[in-house]
């Protein structure tokens, strides 16, 4: 198995200006976004490369923006290497779930970028349905977040659960707005170092999602999937998942159950990942293995001087292999 981890990013790592100088240094890229861009029908380089931000952050652009940004980081790689890359395991933070599974080969892009846009909106429209937000707690234990969340429901008889479990004093909640509001009031009575209200259109990974999610188990139904050529990290699980069968039931369970980011990151390091890349735009898991091991590097590498800067280390570790041979 590799000693390198591959790591794709969730919703919530757009920014406008996204994906642009990969397109105009690689063939490869352009491929990936022409490709996105008919399968969706949205005008996705336009989208990443000018905005609005507004309209890029709504969940069934963002998306496909996302998955697009981060496969067309990939494929430069590859280009640049002269060679398909598999890593001894890939992981994508929910969303980045389908970039993982893009980039081991268990889905084509054209499926998986339909999917996402299709998810995107089927959230979108929950959302709608019923109306929530997040809150990222820092500072406290997994099972004080999880009572502060059962006591607000007790409180308020609403919903609110923990949604993300990303690191180390780390958790994500998500639920109804009034009921999160008293769960995020008791974490800080908790004495959590941070509580901070997310810029997000709803309460994602959660029960209230479940219309989104039936919708998606339809799509899925109906899909090619293939076995991953590499241990991909469910988020549902924290562990790889392998069949075909595994993957269509999981993938529509991750839109209503926590992550368990730190799970699969624990996985990944028991099992021989000394090195990580962070592929595609942001830098937060980046920081959140820093928070779960210190130990393990992560670069990222989402524009083309990330793209050149990878291929001459490379490059430069094949030369060093060839000459102790």
């Amino acid at each position: 198995m590799s000693s390198k981890g591959f790591l794709f990013p969730g919703q919530g790592a757009q920014t406008v200006g996204m994906g642009q100088d990969l397109v105009e240094s690689s063939a490869a890229a352009r491929e990936v976004f022409e490709s996105a861009e008919r399968e969706t029908g949205l005008p996705l380089s336009q989208l990443c490369f000018e905005g609005p931000v507004v309209e890029l952050s709504r969940s069934d652009i963002a998306q496909p923006a996302i998955l697009t940004v981060s496969i067309a980081a990939l494929r430069a790689m590859e280009q640049a290497a002269s060679h398909a890359l598999c890593p001894g395991a890939a992981a994508g933070l929910s969303l980045g779930e389908y970039s993982a599974l893009v980039a081991a080969g268990a889905m084509d892009l054209h499926t998986a970028v339909r999917l996402v846009q299709r998810r995107g909106l089927y959230m979108q429209d929950a959302c709608q349905a019923s109306p929530g937000t997040m809150y990222s707690v820092i500072g406290l234990e997994d099972t004080q977040v999880e009572q502060a969340c059962q006591a607000a429901r007790e409180r308020t008889g609403g919903g609110v659960w923990a949604a993300n479990y990303n690191c180390p004093g780390q958790v994500v909640i998500s639920g109804e707005e009034g009921p999160a509001r008293a769960a995020a009031n008791l974490c800080t009575r908790a004495g959590a170092r941070k509580v901070m209200q997310l810029n997000v259109a709803g309460a994602f990974h959660t029960p209230l999602m479940q219309p989104a999610a039936d919708k998606l188990a339809r799509d899925l139904a109906g899909v090619e999937m293939r076995k991953p050529n590499c241990p991909v990290l469910a988020n549902v699980t924290g562990r790889p998942v392998s069949q075909p069968e595994d993957i269509r039931r999981l993938l529509p369970l991750q839109v209503t159950s926590p992550v368990r980011w730190f799970d699969c990151m624990k996985w990944m390091l028991a099992h021989g990942v000394t090195e990580c890349y962070e592929i595609g735009p942001g830098r937060v898991l980046q920081g959140l293995l820093k928070r779960t091991d210190p130990s393990c590097a992560c670069v990222t590498v989402n524009g083309a001087a990330d793209v050149r800067a990878w291929a001459a280390k490379a490059a430069g570790t094949q030369q060093n292999e060839r000459g102790q041979q």
